[in-house]
């Protein structure tokens, strides 16, 4: 990231307002006023027959085309017009500056951190695909392949290290998210042969996950298309037994340590629960702590349709079932222990839950409130930005509602120990049983659940590929979409009836 001076809107610019509502009802009232228009443009557009089509043909086009006149970092029309609407609402900034700024504004509304990634990306065609499972891409030319080394190997790794100095360290600090296909054409076909990655790439990532290690910020290997996601889980595996073992934290028994790697299981498809069993199962059998973030899945534009649940309702079940599993640490109907593995330890794990369905987020709210979920056990819950921020702002919400009660249960608690103390003194005898309930009260900590945002950074032209996902995940969840506008609509008439004192 360069420190040029920021350009586009960001949450932070808007502090104040969010600072203003935040004695509101409204859980959307945390939002900037900037942030609720984007989203209603975003989501009108994606939730339209007539808009959508061909704002996609648009975007793509710029994703694919390197013609002067559609590529932003080019055009400096198209430039200034998208930073100021899908960019924003989608996309974190083209530096440092911009990056932090928006991080800023995100923790100020009440997200404990955030997921970043570096936006650079590949997303292949079918054509690319069979030129890769062809052979093209590799290449037994010296030159050739120091080429591919200068101009997308150590681009992609000094992408992602810069993003790792900007992310906050420590336990409930921030995440840093890596996409393999960004370091380019080495990658893409070692991906798609499920080969292991080529030396300078091998190379690149050691030393991205050694900045992680020493900053203590975790890395998560984002899934991408099912034609290179079998190689991805083999690399992943691989970074977890090498990184993942010895980094307990204080108060955690053996074996309770936190993970630096995490892999990425997308719950649409049939196969994740055989697959993160069978990932379970290796980590306990070898002693390491397994990393998990479950999604719903990204690449339906893509991915062959047969192995993909039949039903939205199916998908819905598998992810509740699994987050289930992970969020009590137990073997269950959906997630079963491998049967070559029967009677194996569920193992210790990191969990990052990323859904934008409210019941769901709810459901594994309440699971980690309860005794039924295993001590000890990271979980947080994340968002896209730019998306689900009616989720968001509702898991924000319970947040507050939780330190609230906590509070009051601790002033309650406080004024009661006051009292026994008083009347012990009164009576010239020791109140030690009260004080000992008093107190195991008030220090009983609230059941607060990391909420963070998954946002990227990149030049306009980068993060074109990762805009289009995001368009064809809308077109994909029209009835969410729609919930959405609806929500922002309803805020912003709240927001006009507060201006002109009309009760909300």
């Amino acid at each position: 990231m360069s420190s040029s001076p920021p350009t586009s809107p960001s949450p932070s610019q808007s502090q104040p307002q969010a600072t203003a509502l935040k004695d509101s009802p409204s859980p959307l009232a945390v939002l900037p006023l900037p942030t609720i228009l984007r989203t209603l443009l975003s989501t009108t557009v994606s939730s339209s027959p007539w808009l959508l089509p061909p704002s996609l043909k648009i975007m793509s086009a710029m994703a694919h085309s390197d013609a002067a006149l559609l590529n932003p970092d080019r055009n400096p029309l198209l430039r200034h017009l998208l930073k100021k609407t899908f960019y924003a609402q989608f996309c974190a900034g083209e530096n440092a500056a911009e990056v932090r700024r928006t991080v800023l504004g995100l923790k100020a509304i009440g997200f404990h951190g955030v997921i970043m990634g570096y936006a650079r990306e590949v997303v292949l065609t079918q054509a690319q695909q069979d030129a890769l499972a062809a052979g093209g891409g590799a290449s037994s030319s010296a030159e050739v392949e120091a080429e591919c080394v200068r101009h997308e190997v150590e681009p992609w790794k000094q992408g992602n290290l810069e993003t790792l100095r900007v992310a906050q360290p420590g336990p409930g600090g921030d995440f840093v998210a890596l996409k393999f296909t960004g370091a380019g054409r080495q990658a893409l076909y070692a991906l798609k042969n499920r080969l292991p990655p080529p030396p300078a790439l091998a190379a690149a990532i050691d030393e991205i996950c050694a900045l992680a290690r020493a900053k203590d910020v975790p890395l998560l290997f984002d899934a991408e298309q099912d034609a290179v996601q079998p190689a991805i889980d083999d690399w992943t595996m691989h970074y977890q037994r090498k990184y993942n073992r010895n980094n307990t934290q204080e108060g955690q028994g053996p074996g309770q340590g936190r993970a630096l790697i995490y892999g990425t299981y997308q719950a649409y498809l049939k196969s994740t629960p055989a697959t993160l069993a069978s990932h379970l199962a290796a980590a306990s059998r070898e002693g390491f702590t397994l990393g998990v973030k479950l999604v719903r899945g990204a690449y339906l534009g893509s991915d062959p349709r047969h192995i993909i649940h039949d039903t939205k309702e199916d998908t819905d079940a598998a992810y509740d079932a699994v987050a289930s599993s992970l969020i009590r640490r137990r073997w269950g109907p959906v997630l079963r222990c491998p049967p070559q593995d029967a009677g194996a330890t569920f193992p210790p794990v990191s969990v990052v839950l990323g859904s934008h369905n409210l019941a769901s987020v709810r459901k594994a709210q309440a699971l980690r409130a309860s005794p039924e979920a295993a001590p000890g056990t990271e979980l947080a819950i994340a968002q896209l930005m730019g998306m689900a921020d009616d989720v968001s702002c509702d898991l924000l919400a319970a947040n507050r509602a939780c330190v609230a009660q906590a509070q009051a249960q601790q002033q309650k608690s406080s004024s009661e120990k006051t009292k026994d103390a008083a009347a012990a003194a009164a009576a010239g005898s020791s109140s030690s049983s009260s004080s000992t309930r008093v107190g195991a009260a008030a220090a009983a900590a609230p059941a607060i659940t990391k909420a963070y945002k998954y946002i990227v950074w990149g030049s306009t032209k980068e993060c074109m590929a990762y805009l289009l996902r995001r368009a064809h995940e809308n077109k994909d969840a029209v009835s969410r979409t729609r919930s959405a506008r609806d929500a922002m609509w309803g805020e912003l008439k709240r927001r006009v009836k507060g201006v002109f004192g009309v009760a909300a």
